[in-house]
């Protein structure tokens, strides 16, 4: 029974780790734009690299609304049909709120896109923290635990899903539209909000496959 009632509770690890992802995600807000983030961005920048530019725009696809937005549908009617009801109502929770959440953090901040290199791909809201490596981040990690729980595969989902968000978000400076640091800090958010809504979103579907 104690395992139970403490199954899905924050544990000491949670705690360090919500810590030392919101210390990463606060440097990012304060030290960026900086000369460091600008030498950075144009190291990265794919401007006049064909190939590069079109394998960062491919990526960067992927971190669209449109394409998460489907992505997401697909996700949770497959833990619907495959019987996971409580799952797929997590996953639809973390994912909406932490979208929510990364939208208003952009708008509240209205931090200016970089502006010395030409943007390759068109772009429209404020520049800190990445949605796009925030969004991806949240959904591929949500996903992957979900999925993934107490079986064998679920360390090499998450390595892909972090491997997924790291090039989505690498995108994003490759094309000259965000600072690193808005790519670090919407990684950092991401994984913040994950850490944070792991353990109930694990409790729920846990009690979803009880039922």
């Amino acid at each position: 029974m104690t395992e139970e009632r403490n199954k899905g509770r924050p544990s000491l690890a949670t705690a360090i780790a919500s810590a030392v992802l919101a210390i990463i995600w606060f440097e990012m807000l304060s030290l960026g734009t900086g000369g460091l983030d600008d030498n950075i961005l144009r190291t990265i920048y794919a401007g006049g690299h064909p190939v590069l530019v079109a394998v960062a725009k491919g990526f960067t696809f992927l971190g669209t609304w449109q394409f998460g937005i489907a992505a997401v549908v697909a996700g949770i009617a497959l833990l619907v049909v495959i019987g996971r009801r409580r799952a797929a109502l997590a996953a639809a929770l973390v994912i909406a709120l932490g979208r929510l959440l990364v939208e208003t953090q952009k708008y509240a901040i209205a931090r200016l896109r970089p502006a010395d290199e030409v943007h390759l791909v068109p772009v429209s809201t404020p520049s800190f923290p990445s949605g796009h490596a925030a969004n991806s981040t949240i959904v591929c990690l949500t996903f992957a635990i979900l999925f993934f729980a107490n079986t064998r595969w679920k360390r090499p989902a998450i390595a892909a899903a972090l491997l997924l968000a790291f090039c989505i978000g690498l995108s994003r400076v490759m094309l000259g539209v965000h600072w690193p640091t808005d790519v670090i800090g919407g990684w950092s958010f991401g994984l913040l909000w994950v850490v944070l809504t792991l353990p109930w979103a694990e409790r729920l579907a846990h009690d979803g496959r009880m039922r």
